[in-house]
């Protein structure tokens, strides 16, 4: 799993690297016990105080350290947001936020656990790297890029993966290409294998990113005709904005799928919240029939 993933490469980096550092709130903090024996002075657990762990986060990174700091998505960026803000971005220092708990793996834990929005709300910071691997086998190298990289970046961690890795470095990666002239589906991180399978009859391209910030937009250019459907785990619209302002000097026609933003109010598992918010196999040929259906006759594919 993910989150193995990232305990085993995140003691590695605190044995490697003197500069290493990791502040927690409780959460992980038993997975940690052995890296925090060794590197008691780098390895701080603030309790559940999600703010001050970011703003110990910051004082660490004045003194020249490389914090990692992690915790569940809503803890981290919803109720640390202003820290984040200010105790980091104001500041003008950078750390490795790494999140578990996605947009709705704690389902049953209701409401408190749900962060939909996380993506969103990094993305209003200036100049963050923002990952969403795909399978545990990509967390590592972009865990570790991340750590290397000196920039500030969040790394979002999720129980649901597709079922093999693709690695890269983030530019979309085409995995099935139907053609010039085509409908060009983006799918980031875990929802790959969906949307796979939901356009596997038509003939649409499907590439790949695990790196929605900086998305890659030239990448995009080069692949995108006319329909560009956009695939994303997190708050359905996101990356819009930004797949817009780069086809901006061409007609284009964009679906963005991803999680509503009607608040369920129902538990339910992961993997009812997925197909409830459509972004099952079943789901997303559904929203992609109607997309391409209702396009102008004059729209090429």
């Amino acid at each position: 799993m993910m989150r193995e993933r990232f305990v085993d490469t995140t003691t590695a980096l605190l044995g490697d690297d003197p500069r290493t550092a990791l502040v927690l709130a409780d959460i992980s903090a038993a997975a940690f016990e052995p890296a925090a024996r060794r590197h008691p002075d780098r390895v701080l657990n603030v309790g559940i105080r999600e703010q001050l762990m970011v703003g110990v986060a910051g004082g660490l990174a004045l003194t020249g350290l490389r914090p990692i700091v992690h915790t569940y998505a809503p803890f981290l960026v919803e109720r640390a947001y202003e820290q984040l803000k200010l105790d980091l971005d104001h500041q003008g220092v950078t750390a490795v936020l790494v999140s578990v708990g996605a947009s709705y793996d704690r389902a049953a834990a209701g409401r408190t656990h749900l962060s939909p929005a996380d993506v969103s709300l990094v993305d209003s910071l200036h100049g963050w790297t923002v990952h969403v691997p795909g399978h545990p086998d990509e967390v590592p190298t972009l865990l570790r890029g991340a750590v290397a990289a000196d920039a500030s970046a969040y790394l979002r961690l999720s129980t649901q993966h597709n079922a093999r890795p693709y690695g890269g470095d983030g530019t979309l990666r085409v995995l099935r290409d139907a053609g010039p002239g085509a409908p060009l589906l983006v799918a980031v991180g875990p929802v790959l294998d969906a949307a796979l399978a939901a356009v596997a009859d038509l003939g649409v391209t499907v590439a790949y990113t695990h790196r929605p910030r900086p998305f890659d937009t030239a990448g995009l250019r080069a692949l995108a005709d006319t329909e560009v459907i956009l695939v994303e785990p997190y708050l359905a619209g996101t990356s819009a904005r930004v797949v817009s302002a780069a086809l901006a000097d061409r007609p284009h026609r964009l679906l963005a799928l991803g999680v509503g933003r009607e608040e369920l109010r129902r538990y339910g598992s992961a993997e009812d919240h997925t197909r409830w918010h459509g972004l099952d196999a079943v789901g997303l040929r559904r929203s992609v029939d109607e997309f391409l259906a209702s396009a102008p006759a004059s729209a090429g594919r």
